[in-house]
């Protein structure tokens, strides 16, 4: 899927300065971002559900852990 990607000055530049230092492409820095941030937020929606859960469950046990 092609796209345009429309940034700001100095996120363009802080972008192709990442890209010279690393020795990539600025299209390669991109879809690495991208692919963390979605890693990331699968990771802290897993984390989410999981607690909204299970946290009801184990409310009590933790409510005495905390007194």
């Amino acid at each position: 899927m092609a796209m345009t990607l429309r940034l700001p000055p100095e996120d363009s530049l802080a972008l192709a300065r990442t890209a010279e230092l690393e020795d990539r492409s600025q299209h390669d820095i991109v879809i690495i971002a991208i692919r963390d941030y979605i890693e990331r937020r699968g990771r802290a929606t897993l984390i989410e559900q999981v607690m909204n859960s299970e946290l009801p469950r184990y409310a009590e046990a933790l409510d005495r852990l905390g007194q």
